[in-house]
C-alpha cells in the first residue's frame, strides 16, 4: 500500500483525544492523525539508537512481535534503527503500532520509510502535533519524545548511546511516573552506554518480554501471552571468550561457528550468511547473542567484526 494518507485533525478534549497526553505539563493543543486506531492504554514504547547493532535490531523486532502478539500496542518514532525494527516486529506479528512523528503528517521522514509508514497507517496510527507541511528539524524530535512517553505505560530502551534521543524519552517517562526498562548491553559497546547508565540509575533490566509483567497494567496480557523474546544467559567466562586456549569455549556449536567465521576483519552480514549457508534471520539472532555477550561488534557500514582485545592483551572472542 502506498499513497495519500487520510488525515484527521484532533482538537484537545475532543471525544477521541488520547487522555494520556493530558498528563504532560504542556500537552499539544491538537494532533493530526492517520490510521484506523488511536493509541490505546496500556501500551509500550520501544525506542533506541538509529545506528543500531544487528543484535539490537533483532531484539527490538522480537520484542515488538511479542507485544503485538499479546495485544499490546507498540509505540515508537519511526526513526531508523530500533524504532523501525520495533514497528516492523509488531506489524509482522499482526498487531498494531503507533508512530509519533517529529514533522508534519504529510511529510515522510526518513523518506525510505514510506512503505513502513503506510503499513502502520493501515492498521494502527501515525500522529504528530506538527501542522501539515512542517519539515523535520533536530529540535522537534526531543519535543516529539514527550508524546511517545506520555502515550506509553512503560518505555523500553533497547540500545542508546550517551547522547541518544531515546534517553530524552526515558527522562520524560520518568517525569510522568511511567515505568522505564532498559536492555543491558556490553560495556564495550558505545551504543549500549546510555542504556547501561539508565540501569545504573534505577531502570529495570529487560531480559525477556515477561519482565514487563512487573507493570500491573501490563501483567494480564503479558502473563497470558506465549512470549518468545529472551536473552540467553552466558557465563562471565563465555562472555569474555572462554578459556585462554579456546576463545569462545562454552558457546553452543552454532554460535561458535558464527564467531569463527566473523574473524578479526570486518565483514558484511550478507557475506557471513553466504559463507555459513544460513538465512539472514537466524544469522541475525546468533549475531545478537554474540554481541550481547561482548564477543562481536558492529562497525561502520553495518559490518561485523570480533570485539577488540581486552586490557592485558587477551582478545575478546
Amino acid at each position: 500500500m502506498s499513497g495519500e494518507l487520510t488525515v484527521r485533525h484532533l482538537a484537545r478534549h475532543a471525544p477521541d483525544w488520547p487522555e494520556q497526553l493530558d498528563h504532560l505539563d504542556l500537552p499539544p493543543p491538537a494532533l493530526w492523525a492517520a490510521g484506523p486506531r488511536l493509541p490505546a492504554w496500556p501500551a509500550v514504547a520501544v525506542v533506541g539508537a538509529r545506528d543500531a547493532t544487528v543484535g539490537g535490531l533483532e531484539i527490538a523486532r522480537r520484542l515488538g512481535g511479542d507485544l503485538a502478539a499479546a495485544g499490546i500496542p507498540v509505540i515508537s518514532g519511526m526513526a531508523l534503527g530500533i524504532d523501525a525494527a520495533a514497528h516492523r516486529g509488531a506489524l509482522d506479528a499482526g498487531g498494531h503500532t503507533v508512530a509519533v512523528l517529529g514533522c508534519g503528517i504529510d511529510v515522510c521522514y526518513p523518506s525510505r520509510h514510506r512503505d513502513l509508514r503506510d503499513r502502520i497507517a493501515a492498521t494502527g496510527s501515525v500522529l504528530t502535533e506538527e501542522p501539515p507541511g512542517t519539515p523535520p528539524a533536530g529540535w522537534r524530535f526531543p519535543r516529539r519524545n514527550r508524546i511517545i512517553a506520555a502515550l506509553a505505560t512503560a518505555v523500553v530502551v533497547v540500545e542508546a548511546g550517551q547522547r541518544s534521543g531515546a534517553l530524552s524519552t526515558a527522562r520524560h517517562a520518568a517525569d510522568l511516573g511511567r515505568e522505564i526498562f532498559a536492555v543491558p548491553g556490553s560495556p564495550l559497546s558505545d551504543r549500549s552506554a546510555g542504556a547501561n547508565e539508565l540501569l545504573r540509575d534505577g531502570a529495570t533490566p529487560l531480559l525477556e518480554t515477561a519482565d514487563l509483567a512487573a507493570v500491573s497494567a501490563l501483567q494480564p496480557a503479558v502473563d497470558a501471552a506465549r512470549t518468545r523474546f529472551r536473552l540467553t544467559s552466558l557465563s562471565v567466562a563465555t562472555a569474555y571468550g572462554g578459556s585462554r586456549g579456546h576463545p569462545g569455549s562454552g558457546l553452543t556449536p552454532e554460535l561458535a561457528t558464527v564467531l569463527r567465521t566473523v574473524g578479526h576483519h570486518a565483514v558484511h552480514p550478507d557475506e557471513l550468511a553466504a559463507a555459513l549457508q544460513l538465512a539472514p534471520q537466524p544469522l541475525a539472532a546468533r549475531l545478537a547473542e554474540l554481541e550481547l555477550a561482548g564477543l562481536v561488534r558492529t562497525v561502520g557500514g553495518g559490518l561485523v567484526t570480533r570485539s577488540p582485545a581486552r586490557p592485558g592483551g587477551r582478545a575478546v572472542g
